[in-house]
């Protein structure tokens, strides 16, 4: 998505690919897992908010 890279944090970040990793594509951070949770979710591409902070805005 235009304006968002992946967070910095290289720890950070391989801990929540290992949690989509072990949710089967799904964002780890929700609890429902449907269509509207699969990485990236649904949130993110309509509003531009990543609850789990793998996106961060690029001017951060």
């Amino acid at each position: 998505m235009k304006g968002y890279k992946l967070n910095p944090d290289k720890e950070y970040v391989k801990k929540i690919i290992e949690g989509i990793y072990k949710k089967e594509g799904h964002c780890p951070c929700r609890v429902n897992i449907d269509e509207t949770t699969l990485c990236p979710c649904d949130d993110f591409i309509r509003d531009g908010v990543c609850k789990c902070n793998l996106y961060v805005k690029e001017n951060e």
